[in-house]
């Protein structure tokens, strides 16, 4: 007869009895009163808690971060190691703002000499330091068999404990939660089951998160005190990262010579002449033939939407290389939605010194770019912080520009006068009468001119409108939207009122 083997008793499925270490699983949590002060999602904030979001790689950081940020900000692929730079926005968690950021994964195995060893070495020194810098840690575990990363990690955490949040992802519906209690063994005081992908326990998580902030010294900012924002485009290795880390005396974007080191955007701010700047520095834009990997592809389609939320773009060109065809397309991407530009000849320092040799070259790029002579053309070394304020100074105008209104009554006394100083082409074909002109909109600025047979001003005309526009009302150094409409006579206006 067999002897019955003693069978041993599964710690895993046990939950802890000791109170000194509390954990907030599945169940849901007491709903909790609204928080004292009311916070707007269209306001502009100062001072707002810092919460990094860190663990090591493909655990879901980057979905969750753009579950708590409410939009697709961070890239999320399956491949290890899609995030590198750290990934900053203003998101709202149970009602309150917070500086939300998204860390590259924690990598213990690495192929030692190799450039990826290199990158990964760089990605653990950046999340490091955001741990350092942050409020509030949420460290991000997989339910599944606890990995030598998470262990190494966890012991990396430990001089930081008190502001440590451990959440387990990949628990949706229950699934792995067994598994997951094993967390407990390393001490943490709470421990959350969440699914960042379904979002189960999401709401516990983040009134989790909130009751372990300080939101004291957090302060409402006037409209007029609105960062402006900066996103700096360009090819890759133009010097981008350079440029960020330069205004925003930090080292949030890694750089390197290997192109395609940046892939997120990456968000930092400064202040300068009393004002305050949002810099993006974004992934360079190749041509799209070259571009093969999805992350890559993910990452030059997350740049180009940058233009969609900015004021003015630092379009970067290689000095030493010259100009592009591809500044051309994102040159003309960010005309279009009516941004201010500037052209940043970068590396000017490995140049022939003398205005002789800058002249050339913006002889040569208002050859190229003919239909945007307005845009200003400045030299720099990022590297050094060389032409650093005249670059500066100059997003400061061009923002003063795109945030410019005109009075309706000084628009049609100066458009009389340009009416007198060239008047309409006159012709039995093409008849019409400019009424009047109004201003419809700022940042990006555009203007409407109500005439008799609109389609029947020519072009050149509107051409020349355009530009008295930008010279005679101060809009000189950004794109200006000009649009005609028909205009009803006295007769058409009354008979529409009596309708």
């Amino acid at each position: 007869m067999k002897k019955a083997r003693k069978q041993k008793p599964d710690f895993s499925r046990q939950k802890p009895q000791d109170d000194a270490a509390p954990l907030m699983s599945a169940a849901p949590s007491p709903v909790q009163e609204e928080p004292p002060q009311a916070f707007s999602r269209d306001a502009y904030y100062r001072n707002l808690p810092l919460v990094v979001i860190a663990g090591r790689p493909n655990v879901g950081k980057s979905t969750l971060f753009n579950n708590f940020v409410g939009r697709r900000q961070a890239i999320v692929a399956p491949t290890p190691g899609v995030t590198r730079d750290p990934v900053e926005a203003q998101a709202f968690i149970a009602g309150r703002p917070v500086q939300l950021m998204d860390t590259g994964g924690f990598k213990l195995d690495r192929d030692i000499g190799t450039m990826e060893a290199v990158m990964d070495e760089l990605v653990v020194e950046k999340t490091v330091a955001m741990i350092r810098r942050a409020d509030l840690i949420l460290l991000l575990l997989e339910a599944g068999t606890v990995t030598g990363e998470d262990e190494e990690f966890i012991a990396l955490l430990r001089p930081y404990w008190d502001k440590v949040i451990a959440a387990v992802n990949k628990c949706e519906g229950g699934r792995n939660e067994s598994v997951a209690w094993n967390y407990l063994r390393y001490g943490f005081k709470t421990v959350l089951f969440i699914s960042a992908v379904h979002g189960d326990h999401i709401p516990e998580l983040q009134q989790e998160i909130v009751s372990r902030l300080d939101f004291s010294r957090v302060e409402e900012g006037r409209e007029s005190e609105r960062p402006i924002r900066i996103a700096i485009l360009g090819k890759p290795n133009t010097g981008k990262s350079t440029l960020s880390n330069r205004l925003t005396h930090s080292e949030n974007s890694i750089v390197s010579d290997y192109a395609g080191t940046t892939r997120d955007v990456v968000e930092g701010a400064f202040t300068y002449g009393g004002r305050d700047f949002a810099v993006v520095d974004t992934a360079g834009i190749r041509r799209r033939a070259r571009v093969k990997a999805d992350v890559e592809y993910y990452s030059v389609n997350r740049a180009i939407k940058t233009l969609d939320e900015c004021d003015v773009v630092f379009l970067m060109i290689d000095a030493q290389d010259g100009l592009a065809e591809q500044d051309k397309k994102i040159c003309a991407l960010a005309h279009e939605r009516g941004r201010g530009i500037i052209f940043v000849l970068n590396k000017w320092d490995t140049q022939e010194p003398g205005r002789k040799a800058f002249r050339a070259v913006t002889d040569y790029m208002r050859t190229m770019f003919g239909h945007m002579n307005w845009a200003p053309i400045l030299p720099l070394s990022a590297l050094k912080g060389e032409g650093i304020k005249d670059l500066l100074n100059t997003a400061i105008a061009l923002y003063g520009q795109l945030t410019r209104r005109v009075e309706t009554a000084a628009l049609n006394i100066a458009l009389k006068d340009w009416l007198l100083r060239y008047p309409p082409p006159a012709s039995k074909a093409a008849r019409f009468k400019i009424r009047y002109m109004t201003q419809t909109g700022t940042n990006p600025v555009s203007f409407v001119i109500f005439a008799t047979n609109p389609d029947k001003v020519p072009e050149r005309y509107v051409a020349y409108l355009k530009n008295r526009i930008r010279e005679d009302l101060g809009f000189d150094q950004i794109p200006v939207r000009l649009e005609l409409k028909a205009s009803r006579t006295r007769w058409e206006q009354r008979e529409r009122e009596t309708e």
